[in-house]
């Protein structure tokens, strides 16, 4: 969709940070080639996450049309759809990961979406929630925000809320999250302006989230996690999630531990001009 319209809905939550820097795109592009996804072809990537059920696919058919393709990951089983959009002079990519209920990496599609936010770093992720079932939805919602900062929230399915008489208070979801949220009817066609607005926004600079995490862990566990994140920043300075790495470590996720002690983490930094730290012993036990 390349059409440029007003929005109907404002998300005037997040404050501007001065001047966009269009030029600056956060996806790493090559973990992402890794990914089997080419970026040569746009300014700016987005992921499109989202629970089963919640009209993900119907965000991604509408914000697409006929712009998309399928494929499989590589080296998996799981389908990956693409798919491109312009808007505000700039040419997108958008992803579609596999529909999951948490980023544990308890299933492979599971670590398919966790690998991609993680390691591809896009540009800004769209999470996808029903309003209806919203309790429920925003625990995926919360482990993204854990790893990225870049993130929009589409409140989809409000046309049912309204049937079944719920409101949902976007504008205090908004600030209680810390990152735009837009309400919409992806199938009606609602909210899809803003979407694309609120998109190019976080993806451009104009807006900057300041995502909640939680910080309700037992006294042991927040000082194991602190002395933890303390040896990540040394071996990998810049890294933008080394919270939840260490929350990862300490739950003895294989994945990321392999991706530690391989060096892959340091990847992550590169685009901030650092040279990974010589690798240490760190000990997730």
């Amino acid at each position: 969709m390349a059409k440029e319209t007003s929005p109907v809905n404002s998300v005037p939550v997040i404050q501007p940070a001065g001047a966009a820097c269009e030029t600056c795109p956060a996806h790493h592009a090559a973990n992402l080639l890794r990914l089997g996804v080419n970026v040569n072809d746009c300014d700016f990537v987005v992921a499109l996450a989202g629970n089963p059920n919640t009209g993900k696919s119907t965000v991604f058919n509408a914000l697409t049309g006929l712009r998309q393709h399928t494929g499989n990951w590589p080296g998996k089983t799981v389908t990956r759809a693409e798919g491109a959009y312009s808007y505000g002079q700039k040419r997108y990519k958008i992803v579609d990961l596999p529909g999951t209920y948490s980023l544990l990496s308890t299933t492979l599609d599971e670590e398919v979406a966790r690998d991609f936010i993680l390691f591809g770093q896009p540009d800004v992720t769209v999470v996808v929630v029903d309003a209806t079932r919203l309790e429920r939805n925003l625990n995926l919602v919360l482990q993204v925000l854990e790893i990225t900062d870049r993130a929009v929230l589409s409140l989809n399915l409000m046309d049912e809320a309204r049937r079944h008489q719920l409101q949902v208070d976007d504008r205090r979801l908004a600030r209680d999250l810390g990152i735009p949220v837009v309400p919409m009817s992806a199938r009606r066609g609602e909210g899809i302006a803003d979407l694309l607005r609120a998109v190019h926004e976080v993806a451009t600079g104009a807006t900057v989230c300041n995502p909640h995490r939680l910080q309700s862990e037992p006294a042991g566990l927040k000082r194991a996690v602190a002395q933890l994140v303390t040896q990540i920043n040394a071996v990998y300075p810049g890294l933008p999630n080394a919270r939840w790495v260490a929350m990862r470590l300490l739950d003895g996720d294989q994945r990321i531990i392999d991706a530690m002690q391989r060096g892959e983490l340091g990847d992550l930094t590169l685009r901030q001009n650092l040279e990974p730290a010589p690798q240490a012993a760190l000990d997730p036990a």
